[in-house]
């Protein structure tokens, strides 16, 4: 995996990113167009979305992603990997989603998952969440790239009800 990462040029994919973000701000689609981007150009992206909280209920909600359809449209806090960066408001990366307890399996072909907090205002608002079919897929610069992200996304995150 890390020949291919160092073939990522993760600079002008943060350019990208924030044009694929401007371009979808008026009819509010630019998340989506950030998720076909990074799936579609980052190979080891096997599925990209986001989840946004809800904060009075504990409970995440299914945003804009690309990648295989899930039946995990909403998650409670604690539950799952997503659940549990939910609770811990820090960043998680499963080099081997087989070998965890509190795994929800999204398909038999994910074998690893990144997923990162998204703040507004010093309050927990979203996560990034990145499944890969390729085992210990994530390294310390797609942390930092999607850590980027966290941060440029906030403008465009929806307020969920």
């Amino acid at each position: 995996m890390e020949s291919t990462q160092r073939s990522i040029d993760y600079d002008l994919l943060t350019t990208r990113a924030a044009e694929e973000l401007e371009r979808g701000r008026e009819r509010h689609v630019g998340l989506q167009l950030l998720c076909d981007l990074l799936q579609r150009e980052v190979p080891h992206y096997d599925w990209f979305g986001f989840y946004l909280a809800v904060p009075e209920q504990r409970i995440l909600v299914l945003g804009p992603y690309q990648g295989a359809p899930t039946d995990h449209v909403r998650i409670a806090y604690g539950q799952g990997i997503c659940g549990q960066v939910a609770e811990s408001q820090s960043a998680i990366n499963v080099a081997d989603v087989r070998a965890q307890s509190n795994y929800l399996s999204c398909s038999i072909h994910v074998r690893s998952e990144l997923v990162v907090p998204v703040f507004r205002d010093g309050a927990f608002v979203a996560q990034i969440d990145i499944d890969s079919h390729t085992p210990d897929a994530f390294d310390q610069h797609d942390l930092r790239f999607i850590e980027r992200l966290a941060e440029m996304v906030i403008p465009h995150l929806p307020q969920v009800q």
